[in-house]
């Protein structure tokens, strides 16, 4: 699983670089205010989850014991939203606080339908979620499934 989710974070770090800070998910964000080891916009990569199924043993293939996976992989993307979007705003301001969308666009352009590894399909977007903060972050999640063969 660390070569995909290092995969992931190279993939975001060489071809979306609008984001400063790229790393695997252990909480940054759950921290308020100027504690937050982020720098802004950032993308933070985490495994949710992964269901796996028997295929057999092959003695002579490694690893012995055969396994396909889907694992779900769930990209934060946030940034600290201190910008107005109304529709009012003036348009420079605008811009800047829906940024983050763009953000998410371009990730999605470079991840979906990409095999992270030698032994995973093509990563698929599966869902998105808003997560409301009272601390001036905004935040989206984004889950991508992605199979794996004889893992």
């Amino acid at each position: 699983m660390e070569s995909i989710l290092k995969s992931i974070q190279d993939k975001l770090g060489t071809e979306v670089t609008d984001l400063k800070y790229i790393d695997e998910n252990w909480g940054q964000l759950d921290l308020y205010g100027p504690e937050i080891p982020v720098q802004w916009p950032c993308s933070l990569i985490t495994l949710t989850s992964a269901n796996y199924s028997n295929l057999g043993t092959a003695v002579s293939a490694q690893p012995m014991n055969r396994q396909e996976a889907t694992v779900s992989i769930e990209l934060t993307f946030a940034k600290l939203k201190l910008t107005n979007s109304s529709y009012r705003a003036p348009a420079l301001q605008k811009d800047k606080a829906w940024e983050i969308w763009e953000i998410v666009r371009k990730a999605h352009e470079v991840l979906h339908g990409w095999n992270p590894a030698v032994n995973c399909g093509k990563m698929i977007r599966t869902g998105m979620s808003s997560v409301r903060r009272d601390d001036g972050v905004q935040e989206i999640r984004v889950v991508y499934s992605v199979g794996l063969h004889n893992c």
